[in-house]
């Protein structure tokens, strides 16, 4: 049984992801060295004029209730909703998205060589069938391990049951025509002409 290779897609935005989240570890490890600093005895004169980390404290503890105005509570809720659709979106991004490497569907093999049948190749001629429907107006088809899915947009709406078995006997025949397994072919409807949408109602 030939194995299946196993792809991770990954967004380019995974890599600004990652240059946040390095920046982000720096900072932790930088500032865990200052602590390091201080309980080995290091004068907390020098690690501030290194990390600034009094001067920063200073500032937040002197902060009274007056120092926070209504423009200031303003700017960190946008700041911190900003900060909550950027950051969440970076690290929806870096979640991996493993999918099956397709393989050639291999028709034959003798000495001088062997029949390999790209899966587009397939997809292509089950989507041809369908298009020869007049009523189908588009056709888009996905081959997997199981089973070929069809999706379809018809031209009218009142045509939908017979133009989905008709579309899945075209397909059937045509890989029949062409020497090629049969397989399991489902047929979805995702959508009608739009010149034509007057006729759901």
């Amino acid at each position: 049984m030939l194995r299946q290779r196993i792809h991770v897609e990954t967004s380019p935005l995974a890599v600004l992801g990652r240059v946040v989240l390095v920046i982000f570890a720096l900072a932790l490890a930088y500032y865990g060295l200052m602590l390091l600093l201080l309980a080995l005895g290091v004068s907390p004169a020098t690690v501030d004029a290194i990390s600034g980390y009094r001067t920063a404290f200073d500032f937040l503890s002197g902060l009274t209730p007056e120092d926070i105005t209504g423009t200031t509570r303003l700017i960190v809720a946008i700041a911190g909703v900003a900060a909550l659709v950027i950051f969440g979106y970076l690290a929806y991004k870096e979640i991996p998205r493993p999918y099956l490497g397709r393989s050639d569907l291999r028709l034959a093999e003798e000495e001088r060589g062997a029949v390999d049948v790209e899966p587009r190749a397939i997809e292509r001629i089950a989507e041809t069938a369908a298009l020869a429907n007049a009523s189908v107006s588009s056709a888009a088809g996905r081959l997997d391990e199981e089973a070929m899915t069809l999706s379809v947009a018809v031209k009218r709406a009142r045509d939908v049951p017979d133009v989905l078995r008709d579309v899945q006997q075209r397909a059937r025949d045509a890989l029949a025509r062409h020497g090629l397994p049969q397989a399991a072919i489902n047929v979805t409807l995702t959508g009608f002409d739009r010149k034509q949408r007057r006729e759901l109602n």
